[in-house]
């Protein structure tokens, strides 16, 4: 059995331990509050952009003109827009996608429980599984957000296309858009013909499961739009659709940058809060316990003491 001095030490170093872990859950639940206010504001906005233009693109008059004025949908042409279907989620095979760039984030730090484990497994599911179709790492473009998962990238044997690990503390607008324009020139050129995100969701403060979906080609077709955008809808239009359409899809790709970097930075902070309470309510339960055994030993001690003034009386 550990001494009584032993166990103060232990208490008041855990104490110490629990005034840190305290102060982290506050810091990240004031960081948490101003990221959920963000990404409320922006993630509803970016989908009613992108549920527009999927309806817009219902339109064969439209997909016509834009193929006339654009050439988006002619064999020559590299669109950012898919005029078949594609789902959210579907592994590129490459016959059809010879080359492929992964947009992988995470967190620049720790203590934010499983969350950056869970996204850096779901990036080695992706690459394994187009290992498994065939794609070599030459034919790989992987794009990292977030230290953690630039670390991860490279103990995989890959090498980075581009690391921008500062969007993963501070994802601004601008910066979204450069990488956005990053992304799309990419694409366009025919650098890579697919682009998939990885990242966590917010989808509570208790819960930020990991997304893979794919960005480019852009998935219209299988947007989950929800009752209301089960049937075609009848726009009224302003200017012609060809002009709204054309200023409309850089848009829905820049914002769906940014919206993404906005959800991984408030899933990652919600799981920092829930990880430090965690940690404090364990701290808590551990000092519980040291103070318990604490007070038996000293009673024990007393115990002890009594006993033995006692037996030198009665001598």
């Amino acid at each position: 059995m550990s001494s009584l001095k032993e166990i103060k030490s232990r208490i008041a170093s855990v104490k110490n331990t629990l005034k840190i872990t305290s102060a982290m859950k506050m810091v990240a639940s004031a960081k948490l509050h101003k990221a959920q206010a963000a990404i409320g504001g922006k993630l509803p906005y970016e989908q009613q952009l992108h549920h527009i233009l999927a309806g817009l693109l219902q339109d064969n008059d439209l997909l016509q003109a834009m193929h006339d004025d654009l050439g988006f949908g002619s064999p020559d042409c590299h669109s950012a827009v898919v005029l078949q279907d594609v789902t959210l989620d579907q592994i590129p095979t490459k016959d059809l996608y010879p080359r492929i760039a992964i947009v992988a984030i995470s967190s620049n730090s720790s203590l934010c429980g499983a969350f950056n484990a869970n996204v850096i497994k779901k990036y080695q599911e992706t690459i394994h599984i187009l290992e498994g179709q065939g794609y070599g790492k030459e034919d790989i473009d992987i794009y990292v957000i977030g230290r953690k998962m630039a670390d991860a990238v490279r103990a995989s044997g890959y090498d980075i296309k581009e690391e921008r690990s500062v969007l993963a503390d501070k994802p601004s607008y601008d910066a979204a858009a450069d990488m956005a324009s990053m992304l799309v020139d990419s694409f366009v050129s025919g650098e890579a013909s697919q682009v998939v995100l990885v990242y966590s969701h917010f989808a509570s403060p208790a819960s930020q499961p990991v997304v893979r979906e794919n960005y480019l080609p852009l998935p219209l077709h299988d947007f989950d739009r929800g009752d209301k955008y089960d049937q075609s809808i009848d726009y009224i239009l302003e200017p012609d659709p060809l002009t709204l359409v054309k200023n409309l899809l850089p848009l829905v790709l820049l914002l769906k940058i940014y919206t993404v970097l906005l959800d991984a930075n408030a899933a990652e902070h919600a799981a920092r809060t829930l990880a430090m309470q965690i940690a404090s309510d364990n701290a808590q339960d551990l000092i519980g316990e040291l103070t318990l055994a604490y007070n038996k030993g000293r009673q024990q001690e007393i115990t002890a003491e009594i006993l033995d003034l006692t037996a030198a009386t009665m001598q």
